[in-house]
């Protein structure tokens, strides 16, 4: 009986010591845990941020270039060029659109109304049967 009595009191002890160790764990666990969400916050803030600064680079190079296209400074005169060409080609692609949807409405026109003579025709024909069957 005394062996039984050792045995569940080092049980016993063994049961605490183990809850304290799971109780530990995950204590470090839920730390860990916060830890990584405000890092996780952190960097989402990092990137609106990030996302900020582009957004204003590149209205600030707007403004730089609608005010200063026609004399930039020297450093960014070669962009400012690009930019302006790209434009251009932008411009005559938006032309090339505009001239293939007027050619496109032209075709579609041209369809339309072969399709109507067709029709037409075959109309005037179920109309009128031939002369050999109207006797």
């Amino acid at each position: 009986m005394a062996n039984f009595d050792n045995f569940k009191e080092k049980a016993i002890e063994a049961v605490g010591t183990f809850a304290d160790a799971s109780a530990e764990l995950c204590r470090a666990a839920s730390e860990k845990t916060k830890l990584l969400a405000k890092i996780a916050k952190l960097n989402a803030e990092i990137a609106h941020e990030k996302g900020n600064v582009r957004r204003l680079y590149t209205e600030i190079g707007s403004i730089y270039y609608k005010k200063h296209k026609s004399d930039p400074e020297e450093d960014l005169a070669q962009d400012c060029a690009e930019v302006s060409a790209a434009i251009g080609r932008i411009v005559a692609k938006k032309k090339e659109i505009v001239a293939l949807k007027t050619a496109s409405d032209v075709v579609d026109a041209e369809v339309e109304s072969a399709e109507n003579a067709s029709e037409e025709q075959r109309d005037d024909a179920s109309a009128d049967p031939p002369e050999e069957e109207k006797e």
